[in-house]
């Protein structure tokens, strides 16, 4: 039986409310755009593209994937599909987590610990893949990775169970100090640590206006990039970071902005502990 080309299968994927994106060999995205077309500015400053992407939108990784077939067939992505080696989708934007098992210990160890739910076999381990979204993180132990908010996973089938929902046992990962074995760079802000103060919201509409124009603050920064995003993140923290209101949505926004500003997953993580720590949160 012939094999449904990437886009095919993207197509697919998207059809069922799975936001995909097209991977280079290696596991390497593209950009969706004219301007990010084999990632030509960068994705970030660097030396030899100084300044942030002048995309009119996020299109670097996990935040390039959408379910909008009028994208996935655009003119602007048609190159990349022809030489696609591979289909990714962002686990988070689907409500699932995968829990990435990278060598057969890590295999064992899941079998021994978690709840069984719908597995998918990889090159050197397993997927187990979970209802419901959280934040990402590497390495939280010897060979084990979470993957869902802004992050991106390659699609390796439909695997095999049912989907069970994301138990507790993978949500405490997520807050301990990943293992020494294999340290990598966060893909999410490290959550808060308040919730002790007491609710000033009087409407869930006063918090989303607030992130409104705090994406609004960052996306309309021309200069200072990185110093606009601290300190947005600290305006947003010291207004709504003490009553644990503020949910990964409203930090995925956040991130999504200044990323699409030229700021990595790693500055933004590393502006956002900084607000935290600045603020004693």
């Amino acid at each position: 039986m012939t094999q449904p080309t990437p886009l095919r299968r993207a197509l697919d994927l998207a059809a069922h409310g799975v936001p995909v994106l097209p991977l280079r060999a290696g596991k390497v995205p593209f950009g969706n755009c004219p301007a990010c077309v084999d990632n030509a500015c960068g994705g970030r400053p660097n030396m030899k593209n100084p300044g942030p992407c002048t995309c009119p939108r996020p299109c670097h990784g996990w935040a390039a994937g959408t379910t909008d077939p009028r994208v996935l067939n655009s003119p602007a992505w048609a190159s990349a599909w022809r030489r696609a080696a591979a289909v990714a989708y962002h686990p988070g934007g689907a409500g699932v987590t995968v829990v990435d098992l990278d060598n057969p210990d890590a295999v064992a160890w899941a079998r021994a610990t978690l709840p069984t739910t719908l597995t998918v076999p990889t090159t050197r381990g397993e997927h187990w893949i979970y209802q419901g979204a959280m934040r990402s993180m590497n390495g939280v132990r010897a060979g084990v990775d979470i993957k869902s908010t802004m992050s991106y996973v390659r699609w390796l089938g439909y695997g095999v169970g049912d989907t069970a929902a994301l138990p507790d046992a993978v949500r405490a990962l997520a807050v301990m100090e990943p293992s020494n074995a294999r340290r990598a760079p966060q893909a999410l802000a490290v959550p808060l640590r308040g919730g002790q103060g007491e609710c000033p919201h009087r409407t869930p509409t006063y918090l989303d206006r607030g992130i409104a124009m705090a994406v609004q603050r960052i996306s309309e920064a021309r200069s200072a990039v990185h110093a606009t995003v601290y300190r947005t993140f600290l305006a947003v923290l010291s207004t709504h970071g003490r009553c644990g209101c503020l949910t990964e949505a409203h930090t995925a926004r956040l991130f999504t902005a200044a990323q699409a500003k030229g700021e990595s997953a790693r500055h933004c993580t590393d502006a956002w502990t900084n607000a935290l720590t600045t603020l004693g949160l």
